[in-house]
């Protein structure tokens, strides 16, 4: 009995010292700005000078062109993969501390230590982690919400919003597992700390297929 405890605390400890590290990489790694230094590196251009100011994938679009921009964008959403992967499928580690490195890295994005720790509003990164989670249906949750929150929400910030939200909602009601609620109401946390300032005006709603319809007409 003694024997079986020591191995289990011992084991234990491991997955935590792990998850740590992990944990740690995945932040650094998230906090890399790819879209800034793509925006330097092909364009000749800061990319936090135009549209919302934030050093992130959309505002490579908005300084450059396409191809520019999915390069940007294949680079956010990398880094927030390979750690998460590693956490599960390597080291085998309990889903909620592999959900806590994934929150790492989207914290890392949201508040970059290369840059004073400031950052991008983590969208791109957060799809990563999703990607690399050891089950795909939280991927297709959020991905559903912010398709219809894209269709009927003419703010941004608040489209972005839809997707942890909507998510945690259905979680919530469906008694989705713990680590999964635990990552979703970290994403929204995230979410709304970065995007406060935003989120202070009242959503305005509309049927974004119907305005371009009528913009065509």
């Amino acid at each position: 009995m003694a024997l079986f405890l020591h191995y289990t605390t011992y084991n234990i400890v491991t997955d935590i010292s792990l998850a740590i590290i992990l944990a740690i990489s995945a932040y650094l790694l998230g906090g890399c700005p790819f879209s800034l230094w793509v925006g330097w590196w092909r364009l000749n251009k800061d990319i936090r000078k135009y549209g919302d100011g934030n050093p992130g994938a959309v505002n490579v679009f908005r300084a450059g062109d396409v191809k520019t921009g999915v390069i940007a964008v294949i680079l956010d959403i990398g880094k927030g993969f390979p750690f998460v992967f590693i956490a599960h499928s390597l080291f085998g580690l309990p889903e909620l501390l592999v959900a806590a490195i994934g929150l790492s890295a989207i914290l890392g994005h949201a508040f970059s230590p290369f840059l004073h720790f400031r950052g991008g509003k983590a969208l791109a990164v957060t799809g990563g982690v999703l990607l690399a989670l050891p089950q795909y249906h939280l991927l297709v949750i959020f991905l559903a919400f912010i398709f219809i929150a894209f269709l009927f929400i003419e703010q941004d910030a608040w489209t972005t919003m839809a997707a942890p939200a909507g998510s945690l909602t259905y979680l919530i009601i469906a008694r989705g597992n713990l680590w999964e609620l635990f990552f979703t109401l970290g994403v929204l946390i995230l979410f709304t700390i970065k995007q406060y300032e935003s989120l202070k005006t009242i959503p305005r709603f509309r049927l974004k297929p119907v305005r371009w319809y009528q913009s065509r007409s």
